[in-house]
């Protein structure tokens, strides 16, 4: 189906409609969260608690009261004014009457914790169930009865126990925001993870058993066994395109044995995979009978990793690969090329966080643009204007080209929370007026050697700008390199394959592409207040190993680990910096 081009400014019918649809969905919002703890009690809604005293009992009088005072009082928040009370959820024993409606009606359905990737302490945000709505994500489902290989964790870093009256419990998990939401579209409750054990999702290539490996790399090799199984396999989704191709890779080093298992029917023996084996080979229809005629397909086929294309051949109906791939995972791309060919189409998953969906795939051959959520509500915060909430842009008023922070009001208690992330605006949907957005940079991460802030986006583009001369550029991070003085930009970086023979040459020319791009660097390079980068390359496959060391250390499921742009943590710098093997 053809998706009409964004269109670059508003009619004034469609400025009308989307303000109108708007203001109700945040008068739903405001009307439902109005009495709970976190407004009721938080010193931040003071001035607001003040403004709606003496509400009118008309309820158009009484939401119009709601709408002008939120706009006018209601400040920028961010997660100082949210801990103090989604820290009671953490509290033990916790009480139901301590944490019901604290930010939304009722309990939670899950608590979504942040990726933490920088090293600093994770945040939590409770999610609440709603009625079904438009913005969501779920597993995609063949319309022409292929499979899908579904790589998502059910894995809960902790249960929490809360305790209500009579002795009654109820469990909420703190999990990835990806299988907490998956758990709850699907009615996934951790109370059934016994029986889920045992079963496999409709048109599923994977039981369900596998979802509940801990191991990063063992959950991937498993769900790659089972994929490998399956000849049918038409779709493959995940959270991020780094986990393609990490799966890919583990199973290019894998193959002999994950062939030979396809084969004889009998399970490997990586890392967790006997706490799962009862629920695999279980009763006289093991989840992986053997299949001696799809093992010689598939040996006849080989690993071939340098044909491109491969994985076509390995699955004849390949058509769909979803996960996220714009940012910096846009640099999984042309591996991900390189492997599926040109006819399988490569879409992204959404515009996601933890905090709340912020928008969904407009056009699924594009990868970077989204259409803003309307289940929830976003604001715009001008990056070129104060950090204040008289700096918020409605979505009725935004430029064509201007770039915003994304500022959420949600169903789950967020009121006009700060999410850092930038967007840049592409237009508006044709035929509602929806803002249809880009993605563009985290707002705060930064490297600052020397005291001089250089941003992610800078970075990242400095270095990939380098891959003609230094070579192909798998990931990267940044470190302040302090070994001698002065302190400069110290980039650490996997190579695909051999390093250039002119990769001395990506020492000026990435020092140029940062003196270009950044006057406050300019100048302190400038006057020796910072020097000039460093390159060390990193072993080949340092960065899918540093995944499944994070992941062990979180004990978190496999979902949203990312490889930071700038590393601070000390001791994920130690790990990293082991694994040298040059500088150039």
């Amino acid at each position: 189906m053809s998706v009409p081009d964004p269109v670059p400014v508003l009619t004034s019918e469609l400025q009308s409609t989307l303000q109108d649809r708007i203001e109700k969905v945040l008068t739903r919002i405001i009307n439902a969260n109005l009495h709970t703890r976190y407004v009721q009690e938080s010193p931040v809604f003071a001035d607001f608690r003040d403004s709606i005293e003496c509400l009118s009992n008309d309820l158009e009088a009484r939401d119009k009261v709601l709408l002008e005072s939120f706009r006018t009082v209601v400040p920028l928040t961010t997660y100082a004014s949210h801990e103090p009370f989604i820290s009671k959820f953490l509290e033990q024993p916790c009480m139901e009457d301590d944490v019901k409606n604290l930010f939304a009606p009722g309990l939670p359905n899950f608590i979504a914790p942040s990726s933490a990737t920088s090293g600093k302490a994770p945040k939590f945000f409770a999610r609440y169930r709603h009625p079904p709505g438009v913005d969501r994500v779920d597993i995609p489902i063949s319309k022409d009865g292929g499979k899908t290989c579904a790589l998502f964790s059910l894995v809960s870093h902790r249960l929490l126990e809360i305790r209500g009256d009579a002795d009654k419990e109820t469990t909420i998990p703190i999990t990835l925001v990806s299988s907490g939401g998956i758990r709850m579209r699907h009615d996934l409750g951790v109370d059934k993870d016994p029986l889920l054990m045992k079963l496999t999702m409709p048109a599923n290539t994977s039981p369900l058993a596998v979802s509940f490996l801990r191991n990063y790399r063992s959950f991937l090799l498993m769900h790659a066994l089972f994929a490998l199984a399956d000849a049918k396999l038409e779709i493959m989704f995940m959270t991020l395109s780094t986990i393609f191709v990490d799966l890919v890779r583990y199973m290019e080093e894998e193959w002999v044995t994950l062939v030979t298992c396809v084969e004889t029917g009998e399970l490997p023996d990586y890392e967790g995979v006997d706490e799962i084996r009862q629920y695999l080979e279980a009763g006289s229809s093991p989840k992986l009978p053997p299949n001696p005629a799809r093992a010689a397909e598939l040996r006849a086929i080989g690993v071939a990793t340098d044909t491109p294309g491969r994985l076509v051949k390995v699955w004849p109906g390949f058509k769909t690969v979803v996960a996220v791939a714009s940012g910096l995972f846009a640099s999984a791309l042309p591996k991900m090329r390189h492997y599926l060919g040109p006819t399988v189409l490569i879409r992204s998953l959404g515009l996601i966080a933890s905090e709340g969906y912020v928008g969904l795939v407009y056009n699924p051959s594009e990868l970077n643009l989204f259409k803003a959520v309307s289940d929830d509500v976003v604001e715009y915060l001008d990056v070129s204007l104060d950090e204040t909430a008289a700096s918020l842009v409605p979505a009725w008023e935004l430029q064509l080209g201007h770039r915003y922070e994304i500022v959420l009001t949600t169903r789950d208690g967020l009121w006009r929370y700060r999410l850092d992330d930038i967007i840049e605006v592409a237009g508006f949907d044709p035929s509602d007026g929806t803002p249809i957005l880009k993605y563009v940079e985290r707002r705060n991460v930064v490297a600052r050697p020397g005291g001089i802030e250089t941003a992610g986006k800078t970075l990242a583009d400095a270095i990939f700008g380098t891959q003609a001369t230094l070579g192909k550029i798998v990931e990267f991070t940044v470190v302040n390199d302090e070994r001698v003085m002065p302190p400069c930009l110290g980039y650490l970086v996997e190579i695909e394959g051999a390093i250039s023979p002119n990769a001395h040459t990506a020492l000026q020319q990435l020092h140029d592409n940062l003196y270009h791009a950044n006057d406050n660097l300019q100048h302190a390079l400038d006057d020796g207040r910072v020097g000039p980068p460093t390159v060390r390359i990193l072993n080949p496959g340092t960065f899918r190993e540093f995944r499944e060391w994070k992941i062990g250390l979180a004990n978190s499921g496999v979902g949203q680990m990312k490889v930071p742009v700038v590393l601070s943590d000390e001791t994920a710098v130690r790990w990293v910096l082991e694994r040298v093997v040059q500088e150039i």
